[in-house]
């Protein structure tokens, strides 16, 4: 059963940042794109950032130049770094397959970001 488990959230001061981490198990990871998505309160969750198998990374405009994600293979593990952080980016973070995630989501990680 394929288990995601999302940390490293937290309250931050506009312009700060903060590093997310997503652990998979029971999936061989490395064969997937991966991505980590956000969920504001009331709204749908939006794709943020993804990676390829062979490392290339894409991301949408709000957070182009902010955030990176990037992955390591031997942990299981994809991380999202986050820069210059916003009010706006306040959501619940999860990261899944980039396409046709897996059913089960993690249960996320909360970013705030407030004075």
């Amino acid at each position: 059963q394929v288990q995601l488990v999302e940390s490293g959230g937290g309250l931050v001061q506009p312009g700060g940042s903060l590093r997310l981490s997503c652990a998979a198990s029971g999936t061989i990871f490395n064969i997937y794109t991966m991505g980590w998505y956000r969920q504001a309160p009331g709204k749908q969750r939006e794709f943020v950032a993804g990676i390829t198998t062979d490392n290339k990374t894409y991301d949408v405009d709000s957070v182009k130049g902010r955030f990176t994600i990037s992955r390591d293979n031997a942990k299981n593990t994809v991380y999202l770094q986050m820069n210059s952080l916003k009010p706006e980016d306040t959501a619940v973070y999860y990261c899944n397959k980039r396409f046709q995630p897996f059913v089960s989501w993690g249960q996320g990680t909360q970013v705030t970001v407030s004075s």
